[in-house]
């Protein structure tokens, strides 16, 4: 018997009184929505290499004025 002929001999049958049973189809389960931080973490990096490159920079500028300088004076 070929794949056609099994086919055709096959027939649906409703039963007149009683359940009739639907097989139930898997569906799509939404999952709880992912937070994403605003800033990655090579940004972070970057951001505190910058400030970090600020810091001394400034640090350096004020070992150039030195002590007696009045300009910075209070940081």
């Amino acid at each position: 018997m070929s794949a056609e002929e099994a086919r055709m001999d096959f027939k649906e049958v409703l039963p007149k009184q009683g359940m009739v049973y639907q097989e139930d189809m898997p569906t799509v389960v939404l999952c709880k929505p992912k937070l994403l931080p605003l800033k990655s973490v090579t940004l972070e990096k970057m951001e505190k290499m910058q400030k970090d490159a600020m810091e001394q920079v400034k640090q350096q500028e004020l070992n150039q004025l030195g002590p007696e300088s009045d300009l910075y004076k209070g940081f």
